[in-house]
C-alpha cells in the first residue's frame, strides 16, 4: 500500500498533527536515510503507527478497524489458516452471512483478496489496520503453553518414558535421545511462546521432583510451566546438541549458542549451562537479529537530556560511556547512537559479545576468548582499520581502558559501557583501572547512566499520594528537588505541590496481565564540563562529582523517573524498584 508523499503531507498539515516545519524536516531526513516518510514520522515518534494507519485509511477511502483489545471467534478467525494470516497480514474478525469482514496492512492487495475469497468462497471485505493489531491477533491462534504442554505429553507419553529409561542407561544415548521427537517438540515450544511472550531470557531451574520454567519478560522473571522431572536430561541434551556443547559433562559449567529462524523472527539464542545441586540449570538469552535500533526519543531521552547528548554526538572525537547494571539497556542505547552516526562519510567498527543487533554499512567483530579475541585484543586491530568511530562493547580491564582511552586521544570517537551505578562513578571505575586522570578528562565527553522501567498500558489509573506516602518518599529522595525538576519541566503547575500531582496505577486486563507492557529508559546525562573535568585531575570523589554536575543542571535517573511518573508512562513503584534495588 502507497500513499502518495503529496497527499499525506496534505492531510498531515490539515489536521494539524505536526507543523509544515517539522515534515520538511522530516522529508529531508527521509532522502538522506533513503526511508519512506511514513517509517521517519514513526522513528522520530511524530505520529503512532494507529494514527499513521487511521489517516492512511482516510486518504484511501477504507474503513478502519483496531483490533488490539478485541478476541475474535475461534472458527472465525481459522477460515483464514494462520500461514496465510502471517505470510500476508491479513484476519478474518467478522462473518455476516456470506460477506466476510478481514482487517489487513494493505487492503489494496487485490492478490490475496482474490485468492482467499477462491479458497473459502465468501465475499470479502476488506478493513484497513495497524500492524500492532494484526500481532496481536495472530497471537490468539495459539493455545497456551500449558494446553500446548498437555498435548504434547499426552500425544507423546511413551516417548517421553523411553527418554527416561535411555538417558539413565548410559551417556552415549544421550545425543540420540535430543534427536528425538518428543524433546525436540518441548524445546521448540518453549522458545516459541518465549518469542510471542516479549521473553528476554529463559530458566529452566531444576528441582528435586520436578522441572520449573520462568521467562524474564521486561525485566521481571514470571513462572511459565512445571514439567516432570523425566523429561530433564532430555532437554539439556537437546539444548547441548543445539549449542554445540558437551554432552557427557555434567560437572563444569559451559556457555554456548545457536539460532532460530521461522518466516516471523530470527533470534541469536545464548545459553550458559551451570551445574547445580538437583542437576544443571539453563539460562537462555533471546536476541532478535531482526531489530532495528531505537530512536532517542522512543528510549525515554527528553528535554535538556536528549540535547545534551545529541550535543555529544556531534563531536568528531573523544569518549562516550554508558553505565549501569546487566540488563539495562545499555547496549541498545549504544546501538540508537550508532544509528544516527552511521552515514556514508564514516567508518564504524565495533568489538562486542556478543553482537546483539546486526547493523548495515558497520562492521561488527564478536569476540572470542577461546582463540585470544577479546575486548582488547580485537580493540588493538579495529585502530589499524581506519575508523573514525569504534564501538567497544564493555570495557572490562586495564588494557581495554587504556586502548580506548588512546584510542579517543588519537582522533576517534570511542563509544562503550561500563559496570556501574550511577554516572558518576564511572569516573573512579576508570581510574580503578589504571587510566590516568589527566587522560580521562581530556577524552570523556559525556557519561549516561540509566535504568529500565516497565511502561504502563494504557488503562491505567490515576490517583494522589496521601500523606503517608509523601512522607515515606521522603527518605528515598529529596522531593522538594524532584518538585522543582517538575515545575522546570512543566510537568505540573509553578504552584502545584505533591499532593495536587496525578501518578498512575496499573490495571490489570486482557493483553495486559499485570498492568504494564515494554519498557521505557531513566536516565542520567552527565556532561563533562571544564569544571568537571578540574574536579577529575584532582581525583575527587564520585559524590562530589555527581554534586557539582547537578548543581551544573544534571537531572538524575530518580528525577527523570519521577517525570515519567507524572506523564503515565510508568509508576513510582517502578521508578524506586530500579534504582533501589
Amino acid at each position: 500500500m502507497k500513499i502518495d508523499p503529496k497527499d499525506l503531507k496534505k492531510f498531515v498539515l490539515d489536521a494539524g498533527l505536526i507543523s509544515k516545519q517539522q515534515f520538511e524536516k522530516v522529508q529531508k531526513k527521509a532522502k538522506t536515510k533513503k526511508k519512506d516518510i511514513e517509517t521517519i514520522l514513526l522513528e522520530d515518534g511524530l505520529m503512532d503507527q494507529e494514527d499513521l494507519s487511521k489517516l492512511n485509511a482516510y486518504i484511501l477511502g477504507i474503513p478502519f478497524v483496531s483490533l488490539k483489545k478485541e478476541i475474535i471467534d475461534s472458527e472465525i478467525l481459522k477460515i483464514i489458516p494462520e500461514p496465510i494470516a502471517r505470510k500476508h497480514n491479513i484476519i478474518a474478525f467478522r462473518k455476516d452471512g456470506t460477506n466476510l469482514e478481514v482487517a489487513m496492512l494493505d487492503p489494496e492487495d487485490l492478490r490475496t483478496i482474490d485468492f482467499i475469497k477462491k479458497k473459502i468462497g465468501l465475499k470479502i471485505c476488506p478493513r484497513l489496520t495497524s500492524p500492532d493489531s494484526i500481532k496481536k491477533v495472530l497471537m490468539q491462534y495459539h493455545e497456551t503453553l500449558e494446553a500446548e504442554f498437555g498435548n504434547i505429553i499426552k500425544k507423546e507419553s511413551g516417548g517421553i518414558r523411553q527418554i527416561k529409561e535411555k538417558s539413565e542407561d548410559d551417556e552415549k544415548n544421550l545425543r540420540k535421545v535430543a534427536k528425538e521427537l518428543p524433546v525436540i517438540k518441548i524445546v521448540d515450544t518453549l522458545l516459541k511462546h518465549a518469542v510471542l511472550q516479549r521473553a528476554s531470557d529463559i530458566h529452566i531451574e531444576p528441582t528435586e521432583k520436578e522441572v520449573i520454567v520462568r521467562y524474564r519478560i521486561d525485566g521481571i522473571l514470571h513462572d511459565a510451566m512445571v514439567l516432570p522431572k523425566l523429561v530433564r536430561a532430555g532437554i539439556v541434551a537437546r539444548i547441548k546438541v543445539l549449542s554445540d556443547l558437551k554432552l557427557d559433562e555434567h560437572r563444569l559449567p559451559q556457555d554456548g549458542r545457536f539460532k532460530i529462524e521461522t518466516g516471523e523472527f530470527k533470534y541469536s539464542i545464548r545459553v550458559s549451562i551451570l551445574p547445580t545441586f538437583a542437576g544443571e540449570k539453563i539460562v537462555m538469552r533471546l536476541l532478535s537479529e531482526t531489530s532495528r535500533a531505537f530512536t532517542l526519543e522512543v528510549l525515554g531521552f527528553s528535554g535538556d537530556t536528549l540535547e545534551d547528548l545529541q550535543h555529544n554526538l556531534k563531536k568528531p572525537v573523544g569518549m562516550i560511556l554508558v553505565t549501569g547494571p546487566t540488563g539495562s539497556g545499555k547496549t541498545t542505547t549504544l546501538y540508537s547512537m550508532l544509528d544516527i552516526l552511521n552515514t556514508p562519510e564514516v567508518n564504524i567498527s565495533t568489538v562486542e559479545d556478543p553482537i546483539e543487533y546486526r547493523m548495515q554499512r558497520i562492521n561488527q567483530t564478536q569476540t572470542n576468548a577461546k582463540i585470544g579475541l577479546t575486548f582488547a585484543s580485537g580493540l588493538r586491530s579495529l585502530v589499524r582499520q581506519d575508523p573514525d568511530i569504534i564501538m567497544v562493547g564493555e570495557i572490562r580491564d586495564t588494557e581495554t581502558s587504556s586502548l580506548a582511552i588512546n584510542a579517543a586521544l588519537t582522533g576517534h570517537l570511542v563509544l562503550s559501557t561500563l559496570h556501574t551505578t550511577d554516572a558518576a562513578g564511572a569516573i573512579p571505575r576508570l581510574i580503578d583501572m589504571k587510566a590516568e586522570p589527566f587522560l580521562i578528562s581530556s577524552t570523556l565527553n559525556v557519561i549516561i547512566a540509566q535504568r529500565l522501567v516497565r511502561r504502563l498500558c494504557s488503562n491505567s489509573e490515576k490517583y494522589t499520594l496521601k500523606d503517608s506516602e509523601i512522607k515515606d518518599l521522603s527518605k528515598s529522595c529529596d522531593l522538594e528537588k524532584v518538585l522543582d525538576v517538575l515545575r522546570k519541566e512543566k510537568v505540573v503547575k509553578a504552584n502545584a505541590t505533591f499532593k495536587d500531582i496525578s501518578f498512575y496505577k496499573p490495571v490489570t486486563s486482557k493483553g495486559c496481565e499485570d498492568g504494564y507492557k515494554g519498557r521505557v529508559g531513566i536516565y542520567e546525562v552527565l556532561n563533562v564540563t571544564e569544571t568537571i573535568k578540574e574536579l577529575i585531575v584532582k581525583r575527587a570523589t564520585s559524590d562530589e562529582i555527581q554534586a557539582r554536575a547537578q548543581q551544573e543542571g544534571m537531572r538524575t535517573m530518580m528525577e527523570d523517573g519521577f517525570i515519567k511518573a507524572a506523564q503515565g508512562q510508568t509508576t513510582i513503584e517502578e521508578v524506586l524498584r530500579v534504582i533501589m534495588e
